[in-house]
């Protein structure tokens, strides 16, 4: 069985991540690492994808600064969303070949892994045409937008285990004017985000066909170090 490693990155501002992003994509398109999961918990923030547009941002610069709310333009798909504690954000940097480089599968791969990971609490979830994510009732439950570049994807997923949902009302999440929610908020009690992570792994090793191999993040930093090209 194929190895994969998994990086539990634990509370990450987004800047921080993203950069690792980088530093990974460039280093598995080079066939210096093997495909890799980072898992991470982000501070507050909102994301601008390659579809976004200012507006799906409801208040002002000033505001979110006030509030302590970062804004970054990345290169994934999609529109606006926000990254914040208590929402577990999955960033697969794998090379796309196994899977045909079909984007499309990809997508739906990772709608699969959630959908059978919120089962484990007897929650039925679901895909809906022509709105990528995860669907409970009507609302969101996991966002997800991924960027691809020299057959290698990045960023990824974001599961709402307990976030501060009145966060989303700072925008207009994905651009879709539809409903957000959270595990906390189907079963009405808290959920540990520490509940949630084994399992979301054990559903990526499923989906993936892989056996996870834990690699702390300090390890991983290390190795991107020891292995980058000399200038």
């Amino acid at each position: 069985m194929r190895t994969m490693w998994l990086v539990d990155c634990g509370r990450l501002p987004y800047g921080a991540a993203w950069d690792l992003q980088r530093a990974l994509l460039s280093a598995r398109q080079e066939e210096r690492v093997p495909d890799v999961v980072l898992t991470v918990e982000h501070t507050p923030v909102v994301t601008v994808g390659r579809a976004g547009r200012a507006a799906n941002i409801l208040v002002t610069r000033a505001l979110l600064d006030a509030r302590g709310i970062d804004v970054h333009h990345v290169e994934r798909g999609g529109d606006v969303t926000y990254h914040g504690p208590g929402q577990l954000v999955g960033y697969p940097i794998v090379n796309l070949r196994a899977l045909n480089e079909d984007v499309v599968r990809y997508v739906r791969l990772l709608e699969g892994t959630l959908i059978q990971a919120v089962a484990a609490w007897g929650i039925e979830a679901e895909r809906r045409r022509g709105f990528p994510g995860v669907w409970v009732g009507g609302a969101k439950i996991a966002a997800i937008g991924i960027a691809v570049k020299r057959k290698v994807a990045m960023h990824g997923f974001a599961l709402n285990v307990e976030p501060d949902l009145s966060h989303f009302d700072l925008i207009n999440p994905c651009g879709l004017g539809l409903p957000v929610t959270s595990l906390a908020r189907v079963l009405g009690r808290s959920v540990p985000l520490d509940e949630v992570r084994p399992v979301v792994a054990r559903s990526l090793e499923t989906a993936f066909g892989v056996k996870f191999e834990p690699v702390p993040l300090a390890d991983l930093r290390a190795h991107l170090s020891a292995a980058a090209p000399r200038a």
